[in-house]
């Protein structure tokens, strides 16, 4: 999960600097629109509404609607100048421009076969994985032409199942291009409402995209095409990833994971963990991928590790991002998190959490996650209580829910369908 700040041109954590310099989340939109009106105007939609009025002895009026509330949004009358809607999110925007009481320029919202631009913050898993398909909704309802620009990991696994958009890195933008630029994240301190029209922690992290694009927000997983699509166990096998980003998000139980391999060990499987990392943490803190599984972590490219999703029995994982890798290759997801709500990821039957202990901080807007903090725990930090909600986890909750995923143990599908031998 990665801040992208209550503006694009925060820094990825959401601060800025003392010095005043600012890095953007985002490429930047053209410096001038990139839509020709009438009489010099200049419009577009890619940071919001934009409107430039040369300068003009007969004032310009200026009007902008939201044309499916029938909200009048701004107006204004002046000899030229710039004007840009307070929201940056998608909104049907109508814009009018008048001079001497008559009306010069109406423009209606469109993007139809026209060039949009929707854009992810790189340098994350997960978040672009549960938005991207609110970004091919908004392609069906619009008939636009899309460009999607995102890490170049996520492309390689999209471009051939979706050879009807284009996908770019940030390097490769050109911002003067497009009709239409929506930015898709999750912004922890946008507190009116600037880039989302209702804030990600109560709508949850995917379906903040539909909101922001006004598509329908029900989850959609995307689609996903490899060149290696092969098996590559012959025997059955569990995936499972321990690492995170933060300690709030693993399983902080000492006995879990070691008693689960076990379980699953017992059960048939073979266990193989697809962490990048094997060991990850900061300062005294770290953790390593428990003993007894076939490490195959390391840098390998998504597809890999998609590869070894897609074909095994199923996936037990954190509320990171090769959960949503494992969500969208189709497979199980057994995943265990406290730290968010369960609203806050894609639906599985298979989701454990513990309502005995402390929960669901990330998704309460009154504490502010810090990427900055590994240790963060915004409500019992230095306590006996810190990160109690993954820590009174138990593996026997665990093997409860595992217990339910049709087909365990190895073999139990042949054997519920032999039938009854005779006396």
């Amino acid at each position: 999960m990665q801040d992208s700040s209550a503006a694009p041109v925060a820094k990825a954590d959401g601060s800025v600097s003392s010095s005043g310099e600012q890095k953007r989340a985002y490429p930047a939109p053209a410096s001038k629109p990139t839509q020709s009106a009438t009489d010099g105007v200049v419009f577009d939609f890619n940071d919001g509404a934009r409107i430039v009025c040369p300068q003009s002895e007969e004032p310009w009026q200026v009007r902008l609607r939201d044309l499916d509330t029938g909200n009048i949004l701004f107006e204004t009358e002046f000899a030229g100048g710039y004007v840009n809607s307070s929201k940056r999110f998608y909104v049907r925007f109508g814009v009018e421009i008048a001079r001497k009481g008559e009306s010069i320029f109406k423009h209606e919202y469109c993007a139809k076969d026209r060039e949009v631009l929707i854009q992810f913050p790189v340098g994350t898993l997960g978040d672009p994985m549960g938005w991207f398909p609110y970004a091919v909704k908004f392609k069906e309802k619009h008939g636009c032409k899309l460009t999607c620009a995102m890490g170049a990991p996520l492309i390689t696994l999209f471009k051939d199942a979706y050879r009807d958009i284009e996908f770019i890195t940030h390097e490769e933008v050109k911002a003067e291009r497009y009709y239409a630029t929506y930015s898709i994240g999750l912004f922890f301190d946008d507190k009116d409402c600037v880039y989302q029209p209702t804030d990600f922690r109560h709508v949850g992290l995917h379906r903040t995209a539909g909101y922001i694009l006004g598509v329908d927000p029900t989850e959609e997983a995307p689609r996903i095409v490899i060149k290696n699509d092969t098996r590559p166990i012959a025997e059955p096998y569990v995936c499972i990833a321990v690492q995170s980003t933060t300690q709030s998000k693993y399983w902080n139980n000492p006995h879990g994971w070691r008693e689960i391999i076990s379980f699953l060990k017992e059960s048939g499987y073979r266990v193989v963990c697809i962490d990048q990392k094997p060991t990850h943490g900061t300062q005294l803190i770290w953790n390593h991928i428990p003993n007894g599984v076939e490490d195959e972590t390391g840098d390998k490219p998504l597809s890999e590790r998609y590869r070894y999703l897609k074909h095994a029995d199923f996936f037990i994982g954190l509320s990171s991002g090769l959960s949503w890798l494992a969500w969208a290759s189709g497979t199980p997801v057994v995943m265990i998190s406290g730290f968010t709500h369960p609203t806050n990821e894609f639906d599985t039957p298979y989701r454990i959490i513990n309502y005995h202990a402390c929960n669901s901080c990330w998704n309460d807007p009154r504490v502010r996650f810090d990427h900055k903090d590994f240790l963060w725990c915004p409500r019992h930090a230095n306590t006996a209580r810190q990160f109690e909600c993954t820590r009174l986890i138990t593996a026997d909750h665990v093997k409860q829910v595992i217990r339910r995923i049709p087909g365990f143990p190895v073999g139990a599908k042949v054997k519920k369908a032999s039938p009854a031998k005779g006396n």
